[in-house]
């Protein structure tokens, strides 16, 4: 059997725990000369409301505005970090819950490997919100790679 990937997925936040990533996503799409599909999704449930109530209001900026910026910071993102590859990285800023999109994504664009961090949370975090990288493990329509942050140290239990 051989195994080759055309279409490799990379969800980032952006943050540095994602960045590891970043490394496995370029050489993998090097090596199989696949295209590189970059994604950052605008999490909704990002605004923090200053009352409940009729009257309430969101504390933050407006959802365009959260798109906007994202869209600049992925431009950026992609070209610091992919500009080596024979073809360019498609890039994508979507608004929604991070893991739905993530797997929307994959399904729409024939996905056929996500390369995703795994983020450290603490135990009652994880058991009260779940983890998106989890998530999407279970309801991929592909593979999934998972990267451990750098500097983590495996301990055998």
């Amino acid at each position: 059997m051989s195994v080759r990937f055309q279409r490799i997925l990379l969800p980032t936040d952006f943050s540095d725990l994602a960045a590891c990533c970043e490394p496995y996503a370029f050489e993998l799409a090097k090596t199989f000369d696949a295209q590189l599909h970059c994604l950052h999704v605008v999490d909704e449930a990002y605004q923090y409301w200053s009352t409940m109530g009729p009257e309430s209001m969101p504390i933050g900026p407006p959802p365009a505005e959260l798109l906007a910026m994202g869209r600049l910071r992925m431009e950026r993102f992609a070209s610091e970090h992919f500009g080596g590859l024979k073809r360019p990285a498609i890039t994508e800023v979507t608004l929604g819950r991070p893991f739905a999109e993530i797997i929307a994504y994959a399904r729409a664009n024939s996905i056929e490997l996500i390369v995703m961090a795994t983020h450290g949370r603490g135990a009652l975090v994880h058991m009260l919100l779940g983890s998106t990288t989890e998530k999407v493990v279970r309801k991929a329509p592909c593979a999934v790679l998972t990267v451990r942050p750098t500097g983590h140290q495996f301990v055998h239990p």
